[in-house]
């Protein structure tokens, strides 16, 4: 079965959506919003910027129109395990959380490209990658982010939160991780080692 490539509906206007918002404009904290949770991670005297002006037609993101893809290729973190179809890419630089992975197909598609086969792979890999991930020292949840808006192959990233850190639960936990100490390097390599083996002992194979 052929899957139709998907392509955004383009428009020099911009929508009435758009139209509305105070671009350019003061915008205020909302009373209770984000800014005000115990999970966010700033204090002080956060403003809020204003709206740029809309870009239409939106700049292709990387593996559109002739930009290179980093999903494609490995240039943008090294591959830690593999089967067919599927790749689970780590990242060389520590970050600020305990570990952090991105599972990406081999074959170059967004989400609304992906082949039938691949779809129906996708949710048994989300909990294989979160099991492996799991079964780390001190993990206590292991949080799922698909955004999309940087590159057109399809990648969800893995953030696990670290056990008794009530104050990184839920949406603030990559904001988190950038500001926090970064793991030590040999750390973090153990880690991404231990993922990689987690998984492969349901199939695949490490490449750490």
């Amino acid at each position: 079965m052929t899957v139709e490539r998907v392509e955004p509906v383009e428009s020099a206007e911009p929508s009435d959506y758009v139209k509305r918002l105070p671009i350019g404009e003061e915008i205020p904290l909302p009373e209770g919003g984000i800014p005000f949770w115990e999970v966010f991670p700033y204090e002080g005297d956060i403003r809020i910027k204003p709206l740029d002006e809309p870009v239409l037609p939106e700049p292709p993101r990387k593996g559109e129109d002739g930009e290179e893809c980093p999903g494609c290729g490995d240039w943008e973190g090294p591959v830690l395990w593999s089967d067919e179809h599927w790749k689970l890419r780590g990242f060389t630089e520590p970050e600020g959380v305990p570990a952090q992975v991105m599972l990406l197909p081999k074959a170059h598609g967004d989400l609304a490209d992906l082949p039938p086969e691949r779809l129906a792979e996708f949710g048994g890999m989300l909990q294989r990658v979160e099991r492996a991930i799991m079964t780390l020292d001190g993990i206590a949840r292991v949080h799922i982010n698909r955004y999309g808006d940087g590159g057109s192959h399809f990648h969800v990233w893995f953030f696990a939160r670290p056990a008794g850190m009530l104050q990184l639960r839920g949406t603030c936990l990559p904001l988190w991780g950038d500001v926090l100490p970064k793991v030590p390097a040999d750390e973090w390599q153990r880690t991404n080692r231990h993922i990689a083996h987690a998984l492969a002992t349901e199939g695949g194979t490490a490449h750490v």
